[in-house]
């Protein structure tokens, strides 16, 4: 074989070694490029995931601190009815129409239960009753759980 002959198959060999080197690399590459993509992706959803739960718990925290004033407010009426201070029942019915809108359905009952022994002016032990029925309504409300 001439000196051109193993040239040209030395060359020959080069070409195909690159070609198929660079066809792997490629193919390489590719898999690495989808592989990051992917990674980032997943990142992506995570800091999403991450941010819808901060964002609904700051929502929680904040409806949550509505409704503690919201309770604070209703009682501040009641007390204020029972102890003679303000004779005006508006302010009472107010407080326990937003308690309504504001609260769950328990909690709501329960401040129903409070204005109703106050209009029928019964016992000062039965408006503690539905007092304290209010109070721990509102507390599982706020808590997530009843405070013993």
């Amino acid at each position: 074989m001439s000196d051109w002959g193993v040239a040209l198959i030395a060359a020959g060999s080069a070409i195909a070694g690159s070609v198929v080197t660079g066809w792997y690399g490629r193919a390489s590459g590719i898999r690495q490029a989808e592989a990051a993509r992917h990674a980032g992706d997943r990142q992506a959803d995570a800091l999403l995931t991450s941010v819808r739960m901060t964002l609904g718990a700051e929502e929680e925290r904040a409806a949550r601190e509505v409704r503690r004033r919201t309770y604070a407010e209703f009682l501040a009426a009641v007390e204020s009815r029972v102890s003679g201070a303000e004779d005006d029942a508006s302010r009472l019915y107010r407080a326990a129409s937003a308690v309504a809108l504001e609260g769950p359905p328990a909690v709501a009952d329960a401040a129903g239960g409070v204005v109703d022994v106050l209009r029928r002016h019964v016992a000062p032990d039965e408006v503690r009753r539905a007092k304290d029925e209010f109070v721990r309504a509102a507390r599982e409300d706020l808590n997530g759980a009843a405070d013993t």
